[in-house]
Parts: C-alpha cells; sequence; structure tokens
C-alpha cells in the first residue's frame, strides 16, 4: 500500500484502500500518455484507463475509459441526463483537477467532480489509473475507484477506429 506525493496516493492513504504504485519514465515527446503508460508498465490497454475532464450541458464532469478505446461522449451525456457532451478546456481541466493534462487522476481531485467509470473495468480485478502525475500509475480495484470517487459505471466507451 501506500504512496506519497500526490493528492492522489495521500486520499488513497486517508481512506485506508489498498493500491500499488508504478512509476516509469515519462518520455515529453509522447504522443499519448495512456499508451506510454501501458507499453511502460507493460499492461493490458484494456486495463490502463484515461481520466478525461469533459463538459456536460454546462457542468464539468470525469469519463474514465480504456486507453485502447475512446470516450463515447453521447453515451456519457446520457449518463449524465444531459443531452451534449464534449471535452473540456485543458486549462478548466487543469484548474478543477489541480493536476496537469497527462496527470489528470480521477482520485484526490481538487473539486471532485461527477466521475462516470466504463463498465468494461467490471471485468478486470484490477485497473490502472493516473496517480497524479505524468509517469505514476496506481493500480487498483475498480470497485475501491468507484467507492473513493463516489462514481458510477456506464457503457461510455467507443472502439477507436485505425487501432
Amino acid at each position: 500500500m501506500g504512496g506519497r506525493g500526490t493528492p492522489a496516493t495521500l486520499a488513497l492513504d486517508r481512506a485506508g484502500i489498498a493500491f500499488v504504485l508504478h512509476s516509469y519514465e515519462h518520455d515529453p515527446r509522447t504522443g499519448s500518455y495512456g499508451g506510454e503508460a501501458a507499453a511502460e508498465l507493460g499492461a493490458d490497454p484494456a486495463r490502463v484507463f484515461k481520466t478525461l475532464v469533459v463538459t456536460a450541458d454546462g457542468r464539468l464532469a470525469v469519463g474514465v475509459v480504456p486507453v485502447s478505446a475512446s470516450l463515447d461522449y453521447k453515451a456519457l451525456a446520457a449518463a449524465l441526463g444531459g443531452k451534449r457532451a464534449a471535452l473540456a478546456d485543458p486549462a478548466v481541466a487543469v484548474r478543477s483537477t489541480g493536476y496537469v493534462l497527462g496527470g489528470i487522476s480521477p482520485l484526490g481531485q481538487r473539486t471532485q467532480l461527477i466521475t462516470y467509470l466504463d463498465a468494461s473495468a467490471a471485468a478486470h480485478q484490477t485497473i490502472f489509473v493516473s496517480g497524479g502525475r505524468r509517469g505514476l500509475e496506481i493500480e487498483l480495484s475498480p470497485a475501491d475507484l468507484l467507492q473513493l470517487t463516489a462514481g458510477r459505471l456506464a457503457a461510455i466507451s467507443a472502439v477507436r477506429s485505425g487501432t
């Protein structure tokens, strides 16, 4: 267990939730933070999840989907009870979560946003999410992630074309 240094790991420690930290050397030239994490950790991309901050009908929310897929904005908007969702402005995402792009964690956000975890996570005993900075991943159970974020499961991913 245990970790130090980021609001995400501190939140897990405070809640007494078991997790494993994985770190790797982040390459600043990378185009895909999630893809880099999966490759560096030697993990199945279906178990490595990216955290995307969206704006849905005027409010911010978080969609957490596998790096092997894309966020289905229409499905997330529907899960939120709205009509439209789009990726939030990067500056807004950074300001509301307190994290840098490529290091946004669903855990320990400055303002805890409504969080939806893709239903595919339920098929895995553990998944990986950002630990709050580039090059740091947290491995934990999907149930623990949902508990700590007060999140919900929903089918919010779409198969990425061209991969």
